[in-house]
């Protein structure tokens, strides 16, 4: 059959306007049906007329739906915009078809160039121009009013009904649906006008200019494949004149174009040229579904609740489809719908249970599918750098989310942590790092990996800094470490560096972590940066970074907090001073890891931890530094066998005489026992302080007991009510009077009087495992070395 003989077979003369509903695959199944039997020689398609170009790629067969055509402003990457397509989407099969029958296939609606220009703040990332087929940003629902005068509540159910349970194929006249679409469209019009949207007669006076210029090259056998709620103002009687006149003095970007993946996901969002659909896992069930989409549908539920080994038979599915149908029949429906197969699958195949009925919804309705577009396509650099990077390293988007355990010992892995240190530090969140549920060392790390369609904006919004991922990530730390306004972010983006892999923004970040340090005279900031900066040398470490510049500068801040720690400490507020005691342990803590780290800042840092135990011994001392970090310093010093218990137990005997006033006295219990420092575990396993802190509470007079107990309450109310059980336990046996004993016995309470040399043999392997030791113990010494390293 010739090209003219079965365009007579259209409907009327002029264009083939073809109404769908986006992302419909009973409208996509009409409009393939209209194309095989119309034959155009040019095919229209609703979108951004600047993709004509991208045309071809959507042959390649590495584009895989769902993708979108993504716009965004030259000068303003982050203004985007994007158009979706499914495999099930009538544009999607509209564009196929004519690449398949040698046909040209053009875009015709408003240019991205105003679309861009035109977007409002409130709509980052989807094009305001109701492209939705006028379903969710209009005033009027077209599908909402046509299923209302159809006596439906609701327009899902409605077309699915009409449209989408209707076989397309054995349809006697193809164009039927189309024009009965039109015709409603055309009555909804008439009663509405524009529905609201005071951009669609700017849209549609557009797409009337398109159109003709596509009918002066082609003649009349032009097919348009648009929304439905278009069509009647596409075949409205205006002259080129009036058109041309609403198009003048629109706002204009310069924009690019390029085609990305998309996700089931975000096709379920209400965003953009897509319509929101709920369910686009079904949709594309029904429309690649040969025959019987009921059975094929329950059969992989079955498939997928028996790997998540849950017991269903074939007589499940046979009784599912039987239910589907029944209740179709009961509901007046020509076929099973989403509901009643969900419905069906909940009481037969979940038991009535709605927790693996999530899974099916999250899986199979809405689905997992990331699409894929050709590496033809165009792409910024840093784009085109990042999917080479993601091709050695073996680290693949993928739209489910994932965790991923890195051990940074490995090359591989460490490779992919920097990547995605590179990536964070660019504003590209494709991982989250999440504490890890194995080691905690610090050679390992756990991300959690999810791809999202927008994070192309954002690789392309960081285009600017840099043609590769490590090039544009060291531009953008350093630029950050110019502006940032205080220590803290410049601590931060010294840590962010060294897990980054970045030794070339290094220079800049350190000329600006002295600087702020220098100038900073906060003691409160200068502790909290300290942490950071230790963290930085460990992970530099790790990753064979030389940090000899951080330990230095790390250093140096050290000494800075232990000069003005202790007039800094003075004369606090119960507020003030609990966050002193956060900063006091977060330094005690950083002194602790800078280790041997310091000695590369030069011999004069090598004893920054006798330094560090001289001022907690300063705070401890005074009278004027609050009870709570008094007695934080006083429980530290007894941690690190810097203080007798005796001397503890002269000091919390002077803080909690009579002539103390209770409020100090309860915080210094707090300080010492209390807190995030583990104190009501430490009163367990240590019976040596717990002997010290039970001496004192019985030896408080009887008279002052009652304005203690409520301070102690609050001090132990906060340990977890097994703590206190066992606390009790514990009192109740007396282990304060056994630690006296022992005491004056001369032992060290807590502990055997003499080591158990059996009981250390039996650490010996692992302790040669862990120092890489042979058999032998040759390496490094003796058993007799590590027993007495032991001891």
């Amino acid at each position: 059959m010739s090209d003219d003989t079965a365009w007579r077979r259209a409907p009327g003369p002029g264009p083939l306007l073809l109404g769908v509903r986006h992302h419909g695959p009973g409208s996509a199944r009409a409009v393939r049906a209209a194309l095989d039997a119309a034959r155009p020689r040019a095919v229209l398609i609703e979108g951004p007329p600047e993709a004509d170009t991208l045309v071809p790629l959507a042959a390649d067969s590495q584009m895989r739906p769902p993708v979108a055509l993504l716009a965004h402003a030259v000068d303003e990457p982050g203004r985007s915009a994007f158009w979706p397509l499914a495999d099930f989407s009538p544009e999607w099969v509209a564009l196929r078809w004519a690449l398949q029958h040698g046909v040209p296939a053009r875009f015709f609606d408003l240019p991205a160039t105003h679309t861009l220009a035109w977007q409002r703040p409130e709509e980052p990332g989807a094009p305001d121009d109701g492209s939705d087929g006028g379903r969710q940003q209009v005033r009027v629902d077209p599908l909402g009013a046509l299923a209302e005068a159809a006596g439906y509540d609701d327009p899902e159910r409605w077309w699915e009904d009409v449209v989408e349970h209707r076989g397309g194929a054995g349809e006697r006249d193809v164009f039927a649906p189309f024009a009965a679409v039109a015709e409603a469209m055309a009555a909804l019009r008439e009663t509405y006008g524009d529905g609201g949207r005071d951009r669609d007669p700017v849209r549609e006076a557009h797409m009337r200019l398109r159109l003709r210029a596509a009918q002066r090259e082609f003649g009349e056998q032009v097919a348009v494949v648009c929304g439905a709620w278009h069509v009647p103002a596409l075949r409205a009687k205006t002259t080129v004149a009036a058109d041309r006149e609403l198009l003048k003095g629109l706002p204009r970007v310069k924009a690019d174009l390029t085609w990305v993946p998309w996700t089931n996901r975000r096709l379920a969002r209400a965003s953009g040229y897509g319509a929101g659909i709920d369910s686009p896992g079904w949709y594309g069930h029904l429309f690649r579904a040969p025959d019987r989409p009921v059975e094929r549908w329950l059969t992989k539920v079955a498939g997928l609740l028996r790997e998540e080994d849950r017991i269903v038979s074939t007589a499940h599915v046979i009784e599912a489809v039987r239910l589907a149908e029944t209740l179709a029949a009961m509901r007046g429906r020509p076929l099973p719908g989403l509901g009643e197969t969900t419905d069906a699958v909940r009481a037969v195949l979940c038991e009535g249970s709605d927790v693996p009925l999530a899974l099916v919804h999250d899986r199979l309705v809405v689905g997992d599918v990331l699409g894929e577009v050709p590496e033809a396509a165009p792409a910024v650099p840093l784009q085109r750098d990042l999917a080479r990077e993601q091709r050695r390293l073996r680290l693949k988007p993928e739209a489910v989310e994932r965790e991923l355990e890195l051990d940074l010992r490995k090359e591989t892995d460490a490779g992919r942590s920097r990547l995605l240190h590179r990536l964070r530090l660019l504003g590209v969140g494709w991982g989250e790092p999440v504490r890890s549920r194995g080691s905690t060392g610090t050679f390992r790390e756990t991300w959690r990996l999810r791809w999202e369609p927008e994070l192309s904006v954002r690789v392309a919004e960081a285009g600017v800094w840099g043609a590769t991922v490590e090039g544009a990530a060291t531009a953008r730390a350093e630029a950050d470490a110019v502006q940032a306004g205080d220590l803290a972010d410049v601590t931060g983006l010294a840590e962010h560096c060294l897990l980054a892999g970045l030794p070339d923004a290094l220079p800049v970040v350190m000329r600006a972590l002295a600087d702020r340090a220098a100038l900073d005279t906060d003691v409160g900031r200068l502790a909290q940066a300290l942490p950071a900066l230790v963290r930085s040398l460990r992970y530099g470490d790790v990753r064979g970074t030389d940090t000899r510049a951080l330990a230095e500068v790390a250093a140096g801040l050290a000494e800075r907090v232990f000069v003005g720690l202790p007039p800094a400490c003075a004369a606090l507020d119960p507020d003030a001073a609990d966050e002193m005691r956060g900063h006091v342990d977060a330094v005690h803590t950083a002194v602790g890891l800078l280790g041997e780290t310091a000695a590369q800042a030069g011999p004069g840092h090598s004893d920054l931890r006798l330094r560090w135990r001289a001022v907690l011994r300063t705070l401890s001392g005074r009278d004027t530094v609050p009870g709570v970090l008094r007695g934080r310093a006083v429980r530290i010093l007894l941690d690190e066998g810097e203080l007798e218990p005796q001397e503890a137990a002269r000091l919390m005997g002077l803080v909690l005489s009579p002539g103390t006033p209770p409020a100090d006295a309860a915080a210094w219990i707090e300080g010492f026992v209390g807190g995030s420092g583990g104190g009501g575990m430490l009163l367990v396993h240590d019976e040596r302080l717990l002997g010290l802190v039970d001496a004192w509470l019985t030896g408080v007079p009887a008279e002052a007991f009652t304005d203690v107990l409520p301070l102690l309450r609050r001090t132990f109310s906060v340990y977890e009510p097994g703590v206190r059980r066992t606390i009790g336990e514990l009192v109740r046996r007396g282990p304060g009077e056994r630690l006296r004993g022992a005491g004056r016995a001369g032992g060290t309470p807590g502990f055997g009087a003499e080591p158990d040399t059996g009981r250390a043999d039996a650490v010996l392997p692992v302790l040669r495992l862990l120092l890489g030791l042979d058999e032998e113990g040759a390496a490094t010494g003796s058993d007799n070395d590590l027993v007495g390293a032991g001891r």
